[in-house]
């Protein structure tokens, strides 16, 4: 795995959460940029800066056995647009410069998907099976940025359809390409193979990924049927999960003697966080609580962190971990306790402020402060994750 391409890809990240700084600081002092344009440029650098170019990094290294130089090519065509829109969405937000940067990296991600589909190669027919379901969703999610440009056109920002479409690409960007991604990832890492159960395991999850996108539309088309919709697929996920657990538990052995101590304590993490995403999506079948959720920006912000950093940038630390790129002193424990230390009190935070607007309560005392001062340790963690790498290939070389 190339050490100069990891590294690209979490100077991508750490840039996105010092972005993710400036915004909470701007509840606790004098802002001087523009919050949306600056919420525009976090996003879209955490998402395609971050998680896509990682999981480029890794999908080729895992699943192409022969590296042509197309991919390395493809990668700086891909990078070239997220510092495009890492320079323009903080200045203009959705404009001329930032727009055409999104949609190279859109036609970058195109080629990416033809090139895998192409020249892939996997261990086992379970770990291709994923492969290609989370590349399938990457291309499905991009129908919604299509239709943004005629949903304003035609019925405005503020319009139902263009807040669908938003929220088509998230689902299917977060809970599709990324998260069924990394899962393709961990069950190559454990040489799961294809059975019985993983064909049961596949099919709930395709199924309950599609049928949960009814929820975030009903924020915006409040059918009462979506609401049943969405109660199908989260119990379906609540299957998904046990069957998930079943599957790996033949190989935690494997896991165990293979990995340092930290590498398994952030795996244990990142299933924590994954039993506690369901938990949270089935208090979510209380139509009151559906109904009343998108109001509430905290529990959105929070839940979305929880699936971004918690099980995504857990998976995918994991992974780096995993590999010769780190060596394991105090800097490399000290990063990931950070990180991990301030996602669990900004999303404490978030969610007891959630809980308590929800409730009627108000705001909590120096909430602001509180929220500004634990999204440090984020970017903090990044930095000595880099710094780790770095001082490991000084050292190799």
């Amino acid at each position: 795995m190339s050490k100069k391409l990891v590294i690209v890809c979490l100077i991508n990240f750490l840039i996105a959460a010092l972005m993710g700084v400036l915004l909470r600081y701007s509840f606790v002092g004098q802002s001087f940029f523009n919050y949306r344009f600056l919420t525009h440029a976090h996003s879209h650098i955490a998402m395609l800066g971050w998680v896509y170019l990682i999981l480029y990094v890794l999908i080729v290294h895992y699943f192409v056995p022969e590296k042509k130089p197309i991919y390395n090519k493809l990668f700086w065509v891909t990078q070239f647009a997220v510092v495009g829109m890492m320079l323009s969405f903080p200045f203009q937000g959705y404009a001329a410069i930032s727009i055409s940067f999104s949609t190279l990296h859109i036609f970058c991600s195109y080629y990416f998907v033809y090139l895998i589909w192409k020249q892939h190669k996997a261990q086992s027919v379970a770990t291709q099976y994923l492969l290609k379901a989370s590349l399938i969703f990457m291309l499905l999610s991009t129908g919604g940025v299509w239709c943004l440009g005629p949903a304003v056109s035609m019925l405005g920002r503020m319009s139902a359809f263009y807040n669908i479409a938003i929220q088509f690409f998230l689902h299917f960007q977060f809970n599709g390409w990324f998260l069924i991604a990394v899962l393709a990832i961990f069950f190559h890492l454990l040489g799961i193979q294809y059975s019985k159960q993983f064909q049961i395991f596949f099919k709930l999850l395709m199924v309950s990924t599609v049928l949960t996108m009814a929820l975030p539309i009903y924020w915006f088309a409040p059918y009462k049927i979506l609401l049943v919709i969405n109660g199908v697929g989260v119990c379906l996920q609540l299957l998904v999960l046990f069957l998930f657990l079943k599957l790996i538990k033949p190989y935690q052995f494997r896991l165990l003697q293979s990995n340092n101590k930290l590498t398994v304590y952030l795996y244990n993490f990142v299933i924590f966080c994954l039993i506690l995403k369901l938990g949270l999506q089935l208090v979510s079948l209380n139509p009151e609580f559906s109904e009343t959720l998108y109001q509430h920006r905290n529990l959105i912000i929070g839940f979305i962190h929880l699936t971004m950093l918690g099980i995504v940038t857990g998976f995918l630390f994991s992974f780096i971990l995993q590999s010769r790129l780190v060596i394991y002193n105090m800097v490399l424990k000290f990063g990931i306790a950070s990180f991990v230390s301030g996602f669990i009190l900004t999303e404490l935070l978030l969610m007891i402020q959630g809980i308590m607007f929800y409730l009627g309560k108000g705001l909590m005392s120096n909430y602001y402060l509180f929220l500004f001062l634990s999204s440090i340790l984020l970017p903090l963690g990044i930095a000595m994750l880099i710094l780790n790498i770095y001082r490991k290939s000084k050292i190799s070389t």
